[in-house]
């Protein structure tokens, strides 16, 4: 009891030491961190604030640059992405003064020449190249079956002229009895009706003999009109069958003193098909040499197909220098007004929706379908699709689409390319 008494006693007055330490401390603090405050100087706190403005200062200014550098980099990215086109404006056609169209030369007269009587070729007067002149002789066919037949043929005539003659003397003489009452009327009018068609049976047997006759003649073969000989398809002995639907012609003749070539003139030009027109013609075998034609007709009617209008050239070839089937090129002169434009080669774009060009509108390429006319070499006159103020895109690449963005450099003057 004692020893817990005491332990007892000895813990009180520990904890009244603690207590009265902490009571102590507690009060000492305050009065120093007071003493403390009161010791700082005003210039200090203000310079504090300042400094720690400025680093607030500085790294706002730091995250501003940042994003401004950030930003003119994304910038200046999607700028170099945007394709650089240099452009040019089409130009008006000053060399298109006259219209270069192809065609192809024919003969003034073409024809195939049949025989028009069955039998063989007995011989043959003319080879191809010949120049023959209208009715000259080129072949003899032997008709022994259509000779025979003309024979019979006129037999049958002489048989129906002496029954006709019977028959006349026979009608002429019922005539007379009649008067006497000799006849009856009855075999008055057989003698007369009998004389009549035996009157017939001789013009059919007239007109048979005549027909034959007719096929007889045709045993020559004459030319036709004035020409040259271009083809010869038989020989001495061949069988010879008549018509157009014999397997193959005797002959094959043309008029080349005069030729004619048909040329089908784009609609947009059809302005200058004026009849009796001069037109030029130039030809690959005569190099520097212009031979001239004349616009003769025209169709008056446009190809619903190929936009075109169907003319007539004809040219003198009374020197036989040309020939038919020649391929020729016409030239023909265009009205003042009728100037269209023109690009530079390098602007085309040949994909497989058709002869396109790129042109620059509103910042973006778009893609625009053409209708070409004469090439020049360096450039190609444009009929339909352009127009004087548009921005042409020399050189696209082949990647261009319809709506790719693109910045114009220096645009090129004259309609030149590069």
């Amino acid at each position: 009891m004692p020893d817990h008494a005491g332990n007892q006693a000895a813990d009180t007055n520990a904890i009244t030491v603690a207590e009265t330490k902490i009571t102590e401390v507690s009060v000492a603090d305050p009065t120093e961190a007071k003493a403390e405050k009161k010791s700082v100087p005003r210039s200090v706190l203000l310079f504090l604030a300042a400094a720690a403005c400025a680093v607030v200062l500085v790294v706002l200014l730091g995250i501003h640059s940042r994003t401004m550098a950030a930003s003119r980099l994304v910038e200046s990215t999607d700028q170099a992405a945007i394709a650089s086109v240099h452009v040019v404006h089409p130009q008006t056609a000053a060399r298109a003064q006259d219209l270069v169209l192809p065609g192809s030369t024919q003969a003034f007269i073409d024809s195939p020449i049949y025989a028009r009587t069955n039998g063989y070729l007995e011989r043959w007067y003319v080879d191809i190249g010949a120049h023959v002149r209208k009715g000259e002789l080129l072949a003899e066919i032997e008709t022994p079956e259509l000779d025979q037949q003309l024979r019979q043929a006129k037999a049958e005539l002489a048989t129906a002229e002496a029954n006709l003659n019977l028959s006349q003397i026979t009608a002429e003489r019922d005539e007379n009895l009649l008067k006497t009452h000799s006849v009856s009327t009855q075999e008055r009018d057989n003698a007369v009706n009998a004389s009549v068609a035996n009157r017939a049976t001789v013009d059919s047997n007239q007109a048979n003999v005549a027909r034959l006759e007719q096929l007889q003649s045709f045993e020559k073969v004459y030319a036709p009109f004035d020409g040259i000989i271009t083809a010869r398809s038989t020989d001495v002995g061949a069988l010879i069958d008549a018509g157009a639907n014999a397997p193959k012609e005797l002959f094959h003749i043309a008029a080349i003193s005069k030729l004619r070539i048909y040329v089908a003139v784009p609609e947009v030009y059809s302005r200058a098909a004026i009849s009796g027109a001069p037109v030029g013609l130039t030809l690959d075998e005569y190099p520097g040499e212009l031979f001239h034609g004349i616009l003769v007709r025209n169709s008056n009617a446009i190809d619903a197909v190929s936009r075109t209008l169907l003319v007539e050239v004809d040219a003198d070839n009374s020197s036989g220098r040309l020939m038919p089937g020649a391929y020729v090129q016409i030239h023909l002169n265009l009205p003042a007004d009728s100037r269209s434009l023109t690009v530079p080669s390098n602007a085309l774009i040949f994909r497989r929706e058709g002869l396109q060009v790129a042109v620059v509108r509103n910042g973006k390429a778009e893609l625009v379908p053409i209708t070409p006319g004469h090439d020049y070499g360096d450039s190609m006159e444009i009929l339909t699709g352009l127009k004087p103020q548009d921005e042409v895109i020399l050189s696209p690449s082949d990647s261009l689409i319809s709506g790719t963005r693109v910045q114009v450099g220096n645009p090129k003057a004259g309609g030149q390319g590069e």
